[in-house]
């Protein structure tokens, strides 16, 4: 029996997005460095790299439905973290109004591979609820791994409210290629000027973090590094 996913006793987070140019990033920086935690998990140099492949189909739908605003929606990819393709996972981002619901689990380079090749039998009895919704999701609207995306990601941690606030720089795209395990795969800089900051919130923004977010000429909008690539190719 295939299994669907709800969100429900899933705790959204609120999520706003900014584009900002390098130089506000540097501003900012090192301004948030004086009040917030670097994330430990990072390299030396605070960042680390983020490779993810997302699924789209024919039509395009998964585009669209970000294009056109939708209140709800859905996205899948197979994101890995420093090229370790020893740890992949398959993420569900979900949009729900003004939350953002993320469900993921693990997944391995070989299963990775079998997906790529459309040989999906397998999923449709597997453990993990998500890969069988991803089972339906591709059957029904033959969604596929579609474009790779690469791009340095650096995160700064505020406890309270549980913030997050995350650099996303060097944005590269596949165009249209999906072989997300190859590490000499080509890329293709997006617009090497432009860093995506992300702010994630629980119930509030507390002051300090609104006060440290006014530098520079930093848009608000709904921006996506899928959206992003896409626009090459």
């Amino acid at each position: 029996m295939i299994r669907s996913i709800g969100l429900d006793g899933l705790k959204g987070r609120r999520e706003l997005k900014f584009e900002m140019t390098t130089m506000d990033c540097y501003l900012l920086r090192n301004k948030l460095k004086h009040f917030m935690e670097i994330d430990p998990h990072a390299n030396k140099d605070g960042k680390y790299l983020i490779r993810s492949v997302y699924f789209d189909n024919f039509n395009d739908k998964v585009l669209t439905q970000k294009k056109e605003g939708f209140y709800e929606r859905d996205k899948f990819r197979v994101r890995l973290y420093d090229f370790n393709t020893n740890y992949l996972n398959l993420e569900k981002k979900s949009k729900r109004n003004n939350l953002t619901y993320k469900q993921k689990c693990r997944l391995t380079a070989n299963e990775y591979e079998k997906i790529r090749n459309s040989e999906i039998v397998w999923m449709e009895n597997d453990s993990r609820p998500l890969v069988q919704e991803l089972y339906v999701q591709m059957k029904l609207y033959q969604l596929k791994p579609v474009t790779v995306v690469d791009y340095e990601r650096e995160v700064f941690i505020y406890r309270y409210g549980n913030v997050r606030i995350t650099f996303d720089g060097s944005i590269k795209t596949s165009l249209r290629n999906n072989d997300l395990l190859n590490s000499d795969l080509a890329m293709v800089h997006t617009n090497p000027e432009i860093v995506v900051l992300e702010v994630k919130y629980d119930e509030f923004l507390p002051g300090i973090i609104k006060q440290l977010l006014q530098v520079g000429d930093m848009r608000q909008g709904a921006y996506s590094k899928y959206h992003v690539s896409r626009m090459y190719g």
